[in-house]
């Protein structure tokens, strides 16, 4: 390596090393400083605690697979917010703009276009979000997506709006549509027919004698203080389909997130019916999150308090998967916007709709004012953080130490990994990493090196959104998707050979690798720890074989083998029900490649 690209390393990571040796809680980019530079791509790796996989995201246009180190495996010419489906086809918007498009396309693994579709409607406008279900009425896959959806000013008025708050000549609620693979509407739900007022009782949606907003938590209040209807009133953004629940989940940036039945008002082979059924009380809100002052039930933010509000400036809303630690509950990327925080700063919650004021489980949604909430005392003064009230829904929250080590103002990710790490997608600084559900430490870090200016290998101070991502994604080896496919490393996108961190590097300096790959054999450790009744089990291979994972007592008694065949070479996860098993100690072996190791569990029902 030149001399002059190592002084330029050295001279920039000395302003992070303080970061560095506090265990790196906050990833350690985000300058904000006048001449202050930024390394792209790959600057830290743990590949003994990451969750190491392939990463998608989109820039300017195209979408990048790249593996730990950001070596391009694969490349398409379409990316806006690209979904990699099971069969290595790519779903995306046919606009790099997420905040609207005409439509979606999808391309095969060779960059063939097999599909693609036009919303044809004048007064519909599809934006930001979109995923591809398998409906199980129609026995076939489908694609849902958000639209914002005219609606003229004389049905405003007669729906019930104050015509003080407004005009109202330019007035957009979304919609939620399902098309099918051959172009046909078979579905859709519109904000515009759960909305409740109480300005006028002669008109409908009136909350009723002694009524007020309050009793209705299940619909959106159409003269909402201080949000009069307007063009793109929600901004709705992003769209989750719950496959074992029949159930949607969208959020709207201004800070809620809501939760209704598709499945129960889906009707086969007949599109006017389900849109119908879906306008009607079946329709409601099963559940709903973030500002419950838009309702009635809590307190709007203030200069000295946040109040009940819980996020703002939202992205990225769905449920944990199947298998996943924490699945079932709900990740949302809370950007930190509408919050009145004397510092701001963005954060990622996870949130059990389930839990009551106990944070006990109760397997039914709990209206968050009942569930009710605590106060969160910031650990730091510097920080010039106020305390303030947290649900007791929320379970799970990251945000770095220092403020704005991480602060997206609008868009951003979130994944949960297998080992229970979540990848996070910064979007405003194209800055991607992955960080532990523990300690929160962060174990890999990426930045984008697309920027307004080009590929960049380093940049200095920029505005925001200069080299943005809306989201990234993370794919295990195992994949469906790369189920018999060769992946063959190409040059980064700088053309750069990595130059990264790793944990011994902390004092010592630069690490220059090409084509180092994780050779360390490691059991991590399960999450969550403790556990009751499951609880995910996380290992790495550093090369194929027999795999044997057995599960012990504290005296050596086998009472279960999870796991006995071949696997390939990487990550993998399983899940451990030990819902027949009684309350105690408990211990995981894994044998593998004439290794083992040992970890300790603890059952806690």
């Amino acid at each position: 390596m030149k001399t002059k690209i190592y002084v330029l390393l050295v001279m920039t990571l000395l302003s992070t090393m303080s970061l560095i040796s506090q265990k790196t809680q906050a990833p350690f980019d985000s300058p904000t400083g006048e001449g202050i530079f930024v390394i792209t791509e790959t600057r830290y790796w743990d590949s003994l605690r990451a969750n190491n996989g392939y990463t998608l995201f989109a820039a300017s246009g195209k979408s990048y697979l790249v593996d730990m180190e950001g070596y391009v495996l694969k490349q398409w010419n379409l990316g806006t917010n690209p979904r990699l489906l099971d069969n290595g086809n790519i779903l995306d918007a046919t606009k790099s703009d997420p905040s609207g498009f005409g439509g979606f396309q999808e391309l095969d693994w060779d960059g063939n276009t097999v599909w693609t579709y036009t919303e044809k409607r004048s007064n519909y406008f599809p934006h930001h979000d979109w995923t591809r279900i398998y409906n199980k009425k129609l026995k076939a896959y489908t694609t849902l997506y958000i639209a914002n959806k005219n609606v003229p000013k004389d049905s405003v008025l007669a729906a019930g709006a104050n015509p003080a708050n407004g005009t109202y000549t330019n007035v957009q609620l979304d919609a939620l549509v399902e098309v099918d693979s051959s172009g046909t509407i078979v579905w859709e739900w519109n904000f515009f027919d759960h909305i409740i007022q109480d300005f006028d009782a002669t008109k409908p949606n009136y909350v009723g004698s002694g009524k007020t907003v309050a009793n209705y938590p299940n619909k959106i209040n159409i003269n909402m203080p201080g949000n009069p209807l307007k063009n793109d009133w929600l901004h709705c953004n992003s769209i989750d389909y719950n496959d074992s629940l029949g159930q949607i989940v969208t959020n709207s940036v201004q800070g809620e997130f809501y939760i209704i039945d598709h499945d129960n008002t889906f009707l086969a082979g007949n599109p006017a019916g389900s849109i119908a059924l879906a306008a009607t009380s079946a329709g409601d809100f099963l559940y709903r999150f973030g500002d419950p002052a838009r309702y009635n039930q809590g307190s709007s933010p203030t200069t000295s308090s946040t109040g009940n509000k819980q996020i703002g400036g939202s992205h990225d809303v769905h449920w944990i998967k199947p298998g996943l630690p924490g699945a079932g509950n709900i990740q949302i990327f809370n950007n930190g916007e509408y919050l009145v925080e004397r510092v701001s700063q963005s954060y990622i919650f996870e949130v059990n709709p389930y839990y009551n004021s106990s944070k006990v489980n109760t397997g039914a949604y709990v209206n968050p004012p009942t569930a009710g909430y605590y106060t969160w005392t910031y650990p730091n003064k510097d920080a010039m953080k106020a305390n303030k009230l947290i649900s007791n829904q929320v379970v799970w929250i990251y945000s770095s130490k220092n403020d704005q080590n991480f602060y997206s103002t609008i868009g951003g990710s979130e994944q949960r990994l297998p080992n229970g790490n979540t990848l996070i997608c910064s979007d405003t600084q194209g800055h991607f990493f992955e960080v532990t559900a523990g300690d929160t430490s962060i174990v890999w870090e990426y930045i984008n090196p697309v920027t307004k200016d080009g590929i960049k290998t380093v940049f200095a101070d920029q505005y925001p959104m200069y080299n943005s991502v809306f989201r990234a994604a993370r794919y295990s080896a195992d994949h469906p998707a790369f189920k018999g496919r060769t992946l063959t490393r190409a040059k980064t996108i700088t053309g750069k050979t990595p130059q990264y961190f790793k944990p011994s590097d902390f004092i010592t300096g630069i690490r220059s690798s090409e084509t180092d790959l994780p050779k360390e054999f490691a059991l991590h450790q399960n999450y969550p720890n403790p556990f009751n009744p499951s609880t995910t089990i996380a290992f790495y291979l550093p090369v194929g074989g027999n795999v044997r994972i057995e599960i012990y007592t504290p005296l050596g008694q086998l009472v279960r083998t999870l796991v006995n065949q071949n696997m390939t070479e990487g990550s993998h996860s399983i899940l451990f029900d030990a819902s027949q098993l009684p309350s105690g100690v408990y211990f995981c072996r894994l044998i593998a490649s004439n290794r083992t190791e040992i970890k300790k569990m603890i059952l806690q029902k």
